[in-house]
């Protein structure tokens, strides 16, 4: 499975989850529930992975963690605040660099609307 059909698979996902919880909850609460659901879908889904990263020759185990890893290729960085941020934007950003993922999504789970909440964000990712 491509980046962008798994992408289109977590965007359908996150909607029905939205749908389902509304906004203004805990942003763990998003994660397990759309973990599920994605899992759901067929979908492999790791939670709160540890991503090494490597500055100057040093490798850090733990550099950070991704909220969600789907196929081990999409990160999701979830939130539930009243509005993202370009910090929240570069952040998802610096994450695909660090990684050498293609696809990362920031989903803002406390707007009214889930499109209104979806950041898609790329590093390199042919269209």
């Amino acid at each position: 499975m491509t980046e962008n059909e798994i992408g289109t698979l977590l965007v359908k996902a996150a909607i029905e989850v939205h749908r389902g919880l509304g906004p203004g909850l805990l942003e763990t609460v998003y994660e397990v529930v759309l973990a599920k659901e994605l899992a759901l879908r067929g979908m492999k889904v790791e939670r709160q992975v540890p991503m090494p990263i490597v500055f100057n020759g040093n490798k850090f185990e733990e550099g950070f963690r991704a909220d969600l890893l789907v196929e081990g290729k999409v990160i999701l960085e979830l939130k539930s605040v009243a509005q993202i941020t370009l910090a929240h934007k570069k952040q998802v950003q610096t994450y695909l660099k660090l990684t050498g993922c293609k696809l990362g999504y920031l989903l803002n789970f406390n707007e009214d609307t889930m499109l209104s909440g979806i950041t898609r964000c790329v590093n390199g990712l042919e269209e």
